[in-house]
């Protein structure tokens, strides 16, 4: 198991930017895939963005072109640059890690995010 920690979050006005990082207490980073999802009052928590072991990456649609996940694995962090933010993009964005040999997931406590004028 791993413990989990975002930060980043905040107010930021629309067209802004923020990133967001997350770093693990895990002994093993690079066998997690990681990603990040949102939430909204009374929503479902979606998946934003995930990189992969591999280094490969997805992201929803909503997203795409204006948001980039990363990882660095020395740091034990991933990362979520959010670019041309949009005020539906309001959410509390939480970070997972998925054990790649248990499928175990683990989440960090989520990090708020605000958009608005």
């Amino acid at each position: 198991q791993v413990h989990l920690v975002e930060s980043g979050g905040g107010l930021v006005q629309p067209g802004g930017s923020l990133r967001l990082s997350c770093v693990s207490s895990g002994s093993i980073f690079s066998i997690y895939n990681m990603a990040w999802y949102r939430q909204t009052p009374g929503t479902q928590r979606d998946v934003v963005a995930t990189i992969f072991t591999s280094g490969s990456t997805n992201y929803a649609e909503s997203v795409k072109g204006r948001f980039t996940i990363s990882r660095d694995n020395a740091k034990k962090t991933v990362y979520l640059q959010m670019n041309s933010l949009k005020p539906e993009d309001t959410a509390v964005y939480y970070c997972n890690a998925q054990n790649l040999l248990t499928g175990i997931g683990n989440w960090g406590q989520g990090t708020q995010v605000t958009v608005s004028s």
